[in-house]
């Protein structure tokens, strides 16, 4: 079990890693908000399974209890992260944030 919760935050870190990368290479605004959006949502449960898995290690009915609560902070974050992400896209499209086109590449 601590196998499995070690992998799952060891992943959820490469994913985090992966999505700054996306915010530091891609060009506009939009794109990078996209890869922060995706990999910061699957990072974070990644981790926080992890956690939870963590802590069924040593078992107990309070270990269980403690495990079902973090698990239900993924589930949380799995929502909200997304929907978040897309209000936030949402409103600089309002408020006129321009995508990035091919024709704005440096010649």
């Amino acid at each position: 079990m601590l196998w499995a919760a070690g992998f799952l935050i060891v992943a959820g870190i490469f994913f985090f890693a992966v999505g700054v990368l996306g915010v530091l290479r891609f060009p506009d605004f939009y794109t990078r908000l996209h890869a922060a959006g995706k990999c910061d949502s699957l990072a974070a449960v990644l981790v926080i399974v992890g956690i939870a898995l963590y802590n069924l290690a040593d078992f107990s009915p309070s270990n269980l209890l403690v495990s079902f609560k973090i698990l239900a902070i993924a589930a949380f974050v799995f929502i909200a992260s997304p929907t978040a992400t897309h209000a936030v896209t949402e409103a600089a499209l309002i408020i006129g944030v321009e995508p990035w086109t091919k024709k704005d590449e440096p010649q």
